[in-house]
């Protein structure tokens, strides 16, 4: 079976408008698109308020007429209208506006403003409130109006237009058998009409908190939506042929278990008979290995590889950083080699002729095993008979690079099984909705011996408690790292807003964060004669290397780092991790980063240091650090504090998001679709499948991948 290209985001056409080329950014081309965007919020216009019945700190509607208008400097140009409703006056203040509109704003004329009246200066007053010059006649919103998520070039009044219209076209047919949905629900077309025009009369509590019968309509399709098109995809992949790879008694496989220097945990061999089962089938495996850190999936991966390897066939791992894949590299070489099994080594740091060389030994077979990053993909990378493609961090690879490693076994007929491998643990309600396609397996339980890690969290002030901490731990033999947001004061944090998802979309002011090469230097003064490495994103990749070994061989006592060392980075002799401004890293991430220490038997601590005021967020964050150092425990709070789209990293991997339903109050929704999907898949496969299409369009094909 043929398999789907990788859907792409449009592209906006170059004779597009500029608000058409900014509907295409959010996704808004179909009608049926722009008809499922829905408002954030709503603004009542059917009132008009006199002024002298309003209160100052109410939003109201006004209408009366332009007494005059000025441009005052006052710091910077403003645009000030004396409006005049009969019963009083009110001045509005524009600090962004065009020359046109003084014009249209003269005096004589009628005009309906809608904004928030306050007490300036000179009066009553309202700044930058919304206009719309009317006549005594106008008549006022029959409903409540719709203020809309939206994003640079696009207008409120233009995207406002622009759904009307496609509300008229979209094909908005029922398109469920009959009893599918409760009797009592709209249908789709009546809760939309509801959702972009509702009455003045509607609960704005429901309205807000989605509880309406209209919202649970569009959470049940939405859903619906997504299960379906994860079962589908599960579905067709039962038809697609993969190399049958038996576990051999005496192979490799045994042979790597008797080697090893430790013995599996209950939950390791757990997994790996579920891996061997799944790579016996002549199906592919498409299975996610979660674990939380230091769980040991690097191992379960070498088993795994082990049994592709004694059948003929090769294996790649691809993993997100050079610095990860080396950790990688090194532990499977120590492992496998001396079993006499070729590992390849790909990264983009390689020299020509190393890389050439690699490349050779993959196409030749002559390399069992092949691990790196995204060079493993790359076009001229050809295997000769690729059985088992390993993806650590899978997360954090796009759709399309998660594909191409699926495609790297040239035969029309067979693809390699599948092995993704993440260390956020997923949790079930996520997966249930997310990851219906895949097969999970989880390793839920630490090798013996680790000792748990104590966390503290402190004020910044206290920087140089923790300082004097560092200097114990050093005299003790152990080693320390601090961890840092920012590489320089250049650089400031992530700027984007996602309209769709509803947040807002204006800059954020740069932040007053340390950064790591400060940090390096503040260290390196107070710390005279303590070896102190410096490690980032920005530096080459032999440089990077070249800390890294020294700090892993205690040449280096204090490593200063970017979250460059987040996954992959193993020195069990590390007992003190300290993480600045750990308000601004996200919970899994604080996690991950924790987990860098404890990997040995010494007692290991992680400082949290946070830079006040914190937001209710970042309390959240780090009142759950300190709570638990269980990953599921917090991948469930994460899921809580940051919702579904961001946790999966949707964003990166182009699997839609979840804009309507809430995975952790619509659970019982979750139940009741589950058993709708299985028997619409069944019974109704056409309609499941224009469900599909009109709910996610393109998008359905990244839920494959």
């Amino acid at each position: 079976m043929p398999r789907p290209a990788a859907a792409k985001p449009t592209d906006a056409a170059p004779n597009l408008s500029a608000p058409q080329k900014a509907m295409h950014r959010l996704g808004l081309v179909r009608d049926i698109d722009l008809a499922l965007h829905l408002p954030l919020r709503y603004e009542d216009e059917t009132v008009v308020t006199p002024l002298r019945q309003a209160r100052d700190g109410q939003t109201v509607q006004v209408e009366g007429e332009v007494r005059d208008n000025r441009i005052e400097q006052r710091g910077r140009r403003q645009l000030i209208v004396r409006l005049d409703d009969g019963t009083g006056e009110v001045l509005l203040r524009f600090l962004n506006f065009y020359g046109s509109q003084q014009k249209s704003w003269a005096p004589g004329v009628r005009m309906r403003v809608r904004g928030e009246l306050r007490h300036g200066f000179f009066g009553r007053e309202m700044v930058h409130p919304t206009v719309r010059i009317v006549r005594e006649d106008t008549p006022l919103a029959t409903s409540l109006t719709p203020v809309y998520p939206t994003g640079a070039g696009l207008p409120q009044a233009y995207l406002r237009k622009a759904i009307e219209a496609a509300l008229k076209r979209a094909p908005l047919d029922e398109v469920l058998p009959h009893g599918t949905l409760p009797a009592n629900w709209p249908s789709l077309r009546q809760s939309l009409h509801f959702l972009h025009h509702p009455p003045p009369d509607a609960s704005l509590q429901a309205l807000t908190e989605h509880q309406h019968p209209a919202w649970q309509r569009l959470k049940f399709e939405e859903l619906l939506a997504q299960q379906l098109s994860r079962l589908q995809s599960k579905a067709e992949r039962a038809h697609l042929k993969a190399p049958q790879l038996p576990l051999k008694t005496g192979g490799l496989h045994e042979r790597l278990l008797g080697v090893l220097p430790f013995d599996l945990t209950a939950a390791q061999r757990r997994v790996c008979g579920e891996i061997a089962l799944d790579l016996q089938r002549p199906q592919p495996m498409h299975r996610l290995l979660q674990g939380d850190v230091g769980s040991g999936k690097t191992v379960v991966a070498a088993l795994s590889a082990a049994i592709a390897i004694e059948a003929g066939w090769q294996c790649a791992l691809m993993a997100p950083t050079e610095i990860l894949a080396e950790q990688h590299f090194r532990k499977l070489v120590g492992w496998l080699e001396p079993l006499g099994v070729k590992v390849a080594w790909l990264t983009g740091s390689l020299k020509p002729k190393a890389k050439r060389e690699q490349i050779a030994a993959v196409a030749s077979g002559e390399a069992h095993l092949v691990v790196g990053t995204h060079a493993v993909i790359q076009d001229q990378v050809e295997f000769a008979k690729l059985g088992l493609a390993l993806i650590d961090e899978q997360h954090r690879f796009g759709v399309a690079q998660r594909l191409q490693l699926r495609r790297k076994l040239e035969s029309a007929e067979l693809e390699p099984h599948l092995l993704m491998m993440s260390a956020t643990p997923i949790p079930r309600t996520l997966a249930m909705t997310y990851l219906a396609d895949l097969e999970v397996s989880a390793i839920d339980e630490l090798p013996p011996g680790r000792t748990p890690i104590v966390t503290k969290v402190f004020a910044d002030s206290r920087r140089e408690e923790v300082i004097e901490r560092i200097r114990d731990e050093v005299a003790r033999g152990r080693q320390v790292y601090w961890v840092c947001p920012l590489i320089d004061e250049t650089e400031v944090s992530d700027q984007t807003a996602d309209a769709i998802a509803g947040r807002d979309s204006a800059k954020r002011p740069p932040l007053d964060l340390s950064n790591v090469t400060q940090t390096h230097q503040d260290l390196s003064e107070a710390l005279p004669g303590v070896g102190i490495g410096l490690l980032h994103g920005r530096l080459p990749a032999a440089e990077k290397a070249s800390v890294m070994e020294r700090f892993a061989s205690a040449a280096l006592q204090v490593l200063v780092a970017t979250t460059v060392i987040e996954v992959g980075v193993d020195v069990p002799n590390a007992s003190l991790m300290v993480i600045e401004h750990a308000e601004r890293f996200g919970l899994s991430q604080l996690h991950q980063l924790r987990g860098r220490v404890g990997r040995g038997a010494v007692a290991s601590v992680c400082v949290l240091l946070y830079a006040s005021p914190l937001s209710d967020s970042g309390k959240q964050r780090l009142r759950a650090m300190a709570e638990t150092t269980d990953g599921f425990e917090i991948s469930r709070r994460d899921l809580e504090i940051r919702g579904p789209g961001e946790f999966m990293g949707s964003r990166q991997s182009g699997a839609a998001l979840l804009r309507f339903a809430d995975l952790n109050e619509d659970q019982g929704l979750l139940a009741r679709v589950q058993a709708v999907a299985q028997r619409l898949l069944r019974d109704h496969p056409e309609a499941a499948n224009r469900h599909i299409q009109r709910w996610l369009g393109q998008k359905a094909e990244y839920l494959k991948a």
